[in-house]
């Protein structure tokens, strides 16, 4: 076998950087370029929380003019319908401020992306527009203080009236209160409420309801409770909140319909008639969150993960034997199996990321079918999610 005299202690940075950045690269570089030209991107840290936060919400706002929030969003709206676009930019923003991310993810990801996803086109031509400029801040109120990730067994309720064509969405006690939701402490003026939907004395399972929580001068809707979460151990320019409901009333428009219908005398009807099957092809449609997530951890780990290598590349400690230079960390071989298999994984979990934000975009041209894909792809997002 013929012996090599090839180098392997340089690596090509512009190709591994072209293979790191992948399909959208282009994307990738427009993040990069605005985040260096943009003095107003910038963390918050050392601000008091009040400050953090109205720092997190101009900096949203000014981000809603940019390509990033269009790529989130229909081309029927005024989006640029590129939903692994989206994600993208969103992984590479994690890397500026947390709390920007959870901000703009909340207003895009969760609060329009139910809106298209389960409303149908008479909700996306009222409210796309206006969630993509943040003209209309809102919020994603599923959570609850008894039920998190048991969606199916939030007690908020939403109790069609036929003799007003209203619903009437109700707390019945703190337990069912909204809990720790983003964007309702400061500045959400709607929000995408989880609840049992009840026609007719007949529960049809949870659905999502929009629900106005503040007027345009900030102060909450009547019926509406709005409590602070207050200063949090990280994320501070985050503005959780609690809500509560005393039967609040909302038009039965208000009702995003793609899955479950409510006619004016109250008669209740679904393309899916399985109540189980409809709550998780519910769930499923919203999956662009779960994807998001990781990609948010992974921006965070790697971030982390450059500073420890870094900072093991130049802190040295200790003489080597016969010699007169102390030895760097990197280079003490305790040093490295702490560091450089977390290395490796991070880089497994980006090409696994990539390829699950690669199947959720070419998945998202196909309006049917595919059934088998979209389950794959679900379990596959939950297990990257707490990876």
């Amino acid at each position: 076998m013929k012996a090599t005299t090839e180098r392997l202690d340089t690596v090509d940075v512009a190709r591994l950087q072209s293979v790191l950045d992948g399909r959208w690269a282009s994307i990738r570089n427009e993040v990069r370029g605005l985040v260096r030209s943009s003095p107003w991107l910038r963390s918050g840290s050392g601000l008091s929380t009040d400050a953090y936060r109205a720092r997190v919400a101009e900096q949203a706002r000014a981000l809603s003019q940019t390509k990033g929030a269009r790529l989130f969003f229909p081309k029927s709206s005024g989006g640029e319908g590129d939903i692994g676009g989206a994600l993208t930019a969103f992984e590479m923003l994690a890397l500026v401020d947390l709390s920007l991310l959870v901000k703009i993810g909340v207003q895009w990801g969760l609060f329009g992306g139910v809106i298209q996803n389960l409303g149908t086109p008479k909700h996306h031509e009222r409210y796309l527009r206006h969630a993509m400029t943040m003209d209309l801040p809102g919020c994603f109120a599923m959570t609850e203080t008894g039920h998190g990730s048991d969606v199916q067994s939030v007690r908020t309720t939403a109790t069609y009236d036929p003799q007003r064509h209203q619903f009437v969405v109700h707390t019945p006690d703190d337990d069912a209160r909204k809990d720790y939701i983003g964007n309702v402490a400061k500045d959400g003026r709607m929000a995408a409420v989880f609840a049992q939907l009840i026609t007719m004395g007949k529960s049809r399972g949870v659905h999502v309801l929009l629900v106005p929580i503040r007027d345009e001068k900030g102060r909450p809707c009547p019926g509406v409770r709005i409590e602070d979460c207050g200063e949090k151990e990280g994320l501070n320019g985050v503005d959780n909140g609690r809500l509560w409901f005393d039967e609040v009333r909302v038009p039965r428009d208000a009702l995003l319909d793609r899955y479950g219908t409510v006619a004016p005398d109250g008669t209740y009807s679904s393309p899916i008639e399985n109540e189980t099957k409809r709550f998780f092809t519910m769930l499923g449609t919203l999956i662009a969150g779960r994807i998001s997530v990781s990609g948010a951890a992974l921006s965070a780990t790697k971030l982390a993960q450059t500073i420890a290598v870094r900072y093991g590349l130049g802190r040295r400690q200790f003489h080597a034997p016969g010699s007169d230079q102390e030895v760097i960390l990197l280079d003490y071989l305790q040093h490295q199996r702490r560091l450089l298999p977390a290395l490796a994984t991070t880089y497994a979990l980006h090409f696994a990321q990539e390829s699950v934000v690669t199947t959720l975009y070419e998945l998202s041209s196909q309006t049917a079918g595919a059934e088998r894909e979209r389950r794959t792809l679900e379990a596959l997002a939950a297990a990257l999610k707490v990876a």
